[in-house]
């Protein structure tokens, strides 16, 4: 009886695929961003979509901080991506935006999201807090198109940040 020869590229195939279904479920992998909830970070101009890079390693443990652009599983929608800024963590107090109630406190093992384009945006001000486990990684970085290279930056507007965290405050000795 004679070997049975596997072609080069059947073979590459083989190793390559679990390779790299690893690798996207492990660190990270490119997504489009749709949409204009996150203007202006994402998607300054509606005729040309942002790429970006989803960073999956950055939220294995949940280590998350206010500001970051996250992504996340839609809490409406189980099959759609969503991808929100991180306005709270687990027990801030959030004032809302039109939300049921005017202020929230973020239960256990929760966060508060927003889209940064208020009003044109579905977020928690719409399905209230939402379940660390849905987060499924951090936009690192718009990778496309060229004109936009950037890392994103982790920022939360003063009036978005939780009434029971105390502004930062920078003081500065003159003399």
């Amino acid at each position: 009886m004679g070997r049975i020869r596997i072609p080069i590229f059947l073979k590459s195939l083989i190793v390559g695929v679990p390779i790299g279904v690893t690798f996207f479920d492990t660190v990270g992998y490119v997504a489009r961003v749709d949409g204009i909830s996150m203007q202006p970070a994402l998607n300054p101009d509606s005729m040309e979509q942002d790429y970006v890079f989803l960073n999956r390693w950055a939220v294995r443990f949940y280590q998350l901080s206010r500001g970051e652009v996250i992504s996340l599983t839609s809490p409406k929608d189980p099959d759609q991506m969503i991808i929100k800024r991180l306005v709270g963590m687990e027990g801030d107090v959030i004032r809302t935006l039109g939300y049921k109630k005017k202020y929230v406190k973020v239960p256990q093992g929760h966060c508060w999201v927003e889209g940064d384009n208020t009003g044109h945006t579905l977020d928690s001000n719409s399905f209230g807090p939402i379940a660390l486990g849905l987060v499924t990684a951090k936009a690192s970085c718009i990778v496309w198109p060229p004109s936009r290279w950037q890392k994103l930056r982790s920022e939360l507007p003063v009036t978005r940040k939780p009434v029971n965290v105390k502004p930062t405050t920078d003081i500065r000795a003159d003399g």
